[in-house]
């Protein structure tokens, strides 16, 4: 064989790892449950102190190896809400917009759970956990920490697939 042909072929073999590397990765990312659109069923979720908000989304997109959760919603007094929270499952906090926090963190316990710390300025507002059914139908986030009038707060919002 002679050099030019041994670094094609050495060239081949490093691009089909790289290729096959990237795909398990690749694979995880877009493969993820949560992607899609969630409508909060306020019947079947509980808010203290209420009143609960009268309708609320959360749309979670792929954004490279992270999930982006865009929430919308109208509150107990007909004003639209709306935030971004960044699903980077690292457990340190990272910016996030919209309701009584400025940051969020997020670990990832197993498949279908993760717990989430809230914060604002840099203190703590709320933690919660997450919960994906087996059926991957609904989403039951529950909450406990201050509104922002900094009274005790906690909810159990059940978010079903759309």
């Amino acid at each position: 064989m002679n050099a030019r042909a041994a670094r094609c072929t050495l060239t081949a073999i490093m691009v089909s790892g790289l290729a096959i590397a990237a795909l398990p990765q690749v694979s995880f990312a877009q493969s993820s449950p949560l992607i899609g659109t969630w409508k909060l069923n306020v019947e079947k979720s509980k808010f203290s102190p209420g009143p609960p908000p009268r309708s609320g989304t959360l749309t979670y997109t792929q954004d490279g190896q992270n999930i982006k959760n865009t929430t919308q919603g109208i509150d107990a007094q007909g004003n639209p809400t709306a935030g971004v929270l960044m699903h980077i499952y690292d457990g340190q906090p990272h910016p996030s917009t919209g309701g009584n926090a400025d940051a969020s963190a997020y670990t990832r316990l197993d498949a279908n759970t993760l717990i989430f710390t809230r914060l604002k300025a840099g203190k703590l507002v709320a933690v919660g956990t997450a919960v994906l059914s087996q059926d991957g139908k609904t989403w039951t986030v529950t909450t406990t920490g201050t509104n922002p009038n900094g009274q005790p707060a906690s909810s159990i919002a059940l978010y079903e697939k759309q």
